[in-house]
């Protein structure tokens, strides 16, 4: 897979009905270096959409597992010193080896040890970073916000994530309407993609964002290029999420039931329900 490479084109429903179906005919296998709180329902949301879940995150068998993985998340949300050893031998090996990469830098604005960390982590050129708006303008160096949770909107972060992609492929933030950008064509113009949807209750159940990263991650695994992963990851993720909260109205019930909506989306729920704006040329 050629990591660096543009989108051959600005990702369109189509593409997102292709790299589903790519998704669940390849099951792949996803090695995760997350974070305590969400590990489980990380492993949980790889199952429900069809891909394979290793949580192989020590550092005697980090670099290695990486090498025959398909795809391996890397997720700042709980790092101990052991963990960060393993992620950049993880991310070193996944660059070596051609393989996509995902940095999630979970409050990387807010806290500086961490900032150092994905900071060093970039040199590896993840092929996608995921983050909520504060977390990606604090990670290209503009000013932070209050770490997990997004102080800012989507549309804040377009900037601080054209300036990423410098080190990698395609950049996100996550909110009520998802922000994706990515380049283009032989010339390589920075193209942002909008994605709604979604439901309300996403923010109040533990661990969603962490498995949107990982979602991302079996994406890049199978799609032509990050741009298309990325973009394909955020719709499938919007999708469940309204296809839960049909039947669920708490956070608690809207878990188990956006679980049960990222096995259920299939092309005929994509093409009802995607919400993808036009591109727009930055």
């Amino acid at each position: 897979m050629a990591i660096r490479r543009s989108a051959r084109r600005a990702p369109a429903l189509g593409d997102v009905i292709e790299a589903h179906a790519r998704l669940r005919a390849r099951r792949p296998l996803v090695q995760c270096l997350t974070n305590v709180v969400s590990a489980n329902f990380v492993a949980n949301a790889l199952l429900a959409v069809g891909a394979s879940p290793a949580m192989v995150d020590n550092p005697q068998e980090a670099a290695g597992f990486a090498g025959f993985a398909d795809a391996v998340l890397i997720n700042l949300g709980t790092p101990t010193e052991a963990q960060v050893a393993s992620m950049r031998l993880a991310a070193e090996a996944a660059d070596g080896a051609d393989k996509p990469w995902v940095l999630d830098p979970v409050a990387a604005g807010a806290l500086p040890w961490r900032g150092g960390i994905a900071v060093k982590l970039l040199s590896y050129y993840p092929a996608i970073i995921r983050g909520n708006a504060s977390e990606i303008i604090g990670l290209a160096g503009l000013e932070g916000g209050r770490g997990v949770d997004s102080s800012a909107d989507p549309a804040d972060a377009v900037t601080a994530a054209a300036e990423l992609l410098e080190h990698a492929s395609a950049v996100s933030a996550s909110g009520a309407v998802d922000h994706v950008v990515g380049r283009v064509g032989d010339a390589g113009e920075i193209v942002l993609v909008r994605v709604g949807g979604g439901s309300g209750l996403l923010p109040r159940v533990t661990a969603t964002g962490c498995a949107l990263g990982a979602l991302s991650a079996a994406y890049a695994a199978v799609s032509h290029d990050p741009f298309t992963a990325l973009v394909a990851a955020h719709v499938h993720f919007a999708v469940a999420a309204e296809i839960a909260a049909d039947s669920a109205d708490r956070p608690g019930s809207f878990a188990t039931a956006f679980l049960d909506a990222l096995d259920a989306v299939d092309e005929a729920a994509l093409a009802a329900r995607a919400r993808i704006e036009a591109p727009e040329t930055l």
